[in-house]
């Protein structure tokens, strides 16, 4: 072997070896930093672990690892009210100059005044109200940029932060870590579809084809010689409660092994999860921190955890303690 052969072969067994090295390092980094050591975590790995290991009986074939997540308070928080809804509210103010008959019309009057809590005094007929007058009567297109508008300027009334900036780092870690193990991830909300779709993929790196949520009636018209869909202002599906499942169904069609949130409405779609054959994973986030966050369960009117609770308990599905759980919680925190 000539010494230009001697020192091209040295050259080549440096570069394997740095490459071995590297890739050691990042098998052995933490994949869930923002994750304090405890249960909560060692789940959650154990989990991914056992689903990517060939020839093991926990090991999941690609195609079959499928996630689906929450939005409302388990991708990002939902207090003091779901962030949707907080978008619905700043319509009806840009809308009100178009609609004069709101002064004395509930519940828009209330909004008008600035009092949230006598327009939403009824309940689920007035946040249907709101969500319809601001919902439709336009082009999927037209709301597309609306919500986009939105979302890429609109501050939280107690961080002052971007919505976008208050996913939860300790989530997206979870989402980034699955999709490196060939998961492939799914939002499944009782929010809009079309709510969600414009921003979801830049803020969880979920594209649009992968949302699954509530959704209104759309029409397909010609106008102009132009093709458009028209949002229309009728409920089509609520995927919500027993809808998720459904939801799961009709818009994925496969059984997920894995499901993720934080209330009693993720309830159904956890035990249709967890219920399937093979290797599967439940978990509930547990909104304990009222300094970082807010601390609420039982008793909330918005993202209620009590059935869900028992039901982990005696299914022995994972319950993260956000207070003890998660050593961040916003990428902007501490």
């Amino acid at each position: 072997m000539t010494n230009l052969a001697c020192v091209a072969k040295r050259c080549l067994l440096s570069i394997l070896l740095l490459l071995g090295v590297a890739a050691a390092s990042a098998q052995g980094a933490d994949q869930l930093p923002s994750w304090n050591e405890g249960k909560a975590k060692q789940a959650i790995i154990a989990f991914v672990e056992g689903a990517v290991a060939e020839g093991s009986a926990d090991f999941v074939p690609v195609p079959e690892r499928i996630a689906v997540f929450d939005n409302d308070g388990t991708l990002w928080p939902e207090q003091p009210l779901y962030f949707q809804l907080l978008f619905a509210l700043d319509r009806i103010k840009a809308l009100a100059p178009q609609h004069p008959e709101w002064k004395d019309k509930e519940p828009f009057a209330s909004l008008l005044r600035g009092d949230v809590k006598a327009a939403l005094a009824s309940g689920e007929p007035a946040i249907m109200q709101i969500v319809m007058a601001t919902h439709s009567g336009m082009t999927t297109d037209e709301f597309d940029q609306i919500v986009s508008d939105w979302i890429a300027s609109a501050k939280h009334p107690k961080t002052g932060r971007l919505y976008t900036e208050m996913a939860y780092q300790p989530m997206l870690e979870v989402l980034s870590y699955l999709r490196t193990n060939g998961f492939k991830t799914f939002i499944v909300s009782g929010g809009g579809i079309d709510f969600m779709r414009p921003w979801t993929e830049k803020v969880y790196g979920i594209p649009p084809e992968q949302i699954v949520g509530s959704s209104g009636k759309t029409s397909f018209e010609m106008r102009d010689g132009a093709p458009l869909l028209m949002k229309l202002p009728e409920i089509n599906f609520i995927d919500d409660k027993a809808g998720k499942p459904v939801g799961i169904h009709q818009h994925i069609g496969r059984r997920p092994i894995a499901a993720f949130g934080n209330s009693d409405g993720d309830l159904q779609m956890l035990q249709w999860t967890c219920s399937g054959p093979g290797p599967h994973f439940c978990l509930y986030v547990h909104h304990t921190d009222g300094e970082r966050e807010w601390a609420y369960d039982r008793q909330s009117s918005i993202g209620r955890l009590d059935k869900g609770l028992d039901a982990a308990a005696d299914s022995g599905w994972t319950v993260v303690d956000m207070k003890k759980d998660w050593n961040r919680v916003f990428a902007f925190g501490k």
